[in-house]
């Protein structure tokens, strides 16, 4: 696999840098992800498998990720896409929003950072979202329903999964349309997208 650094630009490869520094840094005090991670490591696991989800809405200019967690996959975004897009990160827990604000601020990453919980945000209060994003954060049915109000409003939703996706999309209302497509950093996963079926002709 092609390391990160060889598909962005410079400037954008030095802010994953940063990124990357301040993730490990951080880890050490509060739990970001799991263990002691490697540059390598944040790299090709994570870094690489949320750049590639930039091509199934290439225009969205305004995006929002649900449990951004450590900042996979939206701050990600966010920094690559940084002077393009915004990318609204809501995460619930403010020690993990401190850590996203401070990326932000090191790497002049588009995002908005929203300490609360998807339940509380009534789609009026960011206005019109084209991408709809999410990482181990819930079932696949639980994050259709948690993404409903942005999904109904056209927006498209993009949500990396394991091996249990094609399972996962049976249980999808048949409101929704979904495709399936196979992950470029690990073969056995997949990527849901996510649409509202549009009214056929009378």
């Amino acid at each position: 696999m092609t390391h990160p650094e060889k598909l962005v630009p410079r400037e954008t490869a030095e802010r994953l840098r940063i990124y990357s520094e301040l993730l490990r840094e951080w880890n050490r005090r509060i739990t970001l992800i799991s263990g002691e991670p490697s540059a390598e490591n944040i790299y090709s696991r994570h870094i690489a498998d949320s750049l590639q989800l930039i091509h199934f809405c290439p225009a969205g200019e305004h995006w929002l990720d649900i449990g951004s967690g450590a900042g996979f996959p939206g701050m990600v975004l966010a920094i690559a896409l940084s002077g393009r897009v915004v990318v609204h990160c809501v995460e619930s827990d403010r020690r993990k929003c401190a850590f996203l604000r401070e990326v932000a601020r090191s790497t002049g990453a588009s995002a908005i950072v929203h300490a609360s919980r998807i339940e509380d945000i009534h789609p009026e209060r960011l206005g019109p979202i084209d991408a709809v994003t999410a990482r181990a954060f819930a079932g696949l049915l639980a994050l259709v329903s948690l993404s409903r109000p942005w999904l109904t409003r056209g927006a498209v939703g993009i949500f990396p999964r394991g091996k249990v996706a094609r399972a996962e999309t049976a249980a999808i209302p048949p409101e929704f349309e979904t495709r399936l497509a196979q992950s470029e950093t690990d073969k056995s996963s997949s990527i849901v997208v996510i649409r509202q079926r549009r009214p056929g002709p009378p």
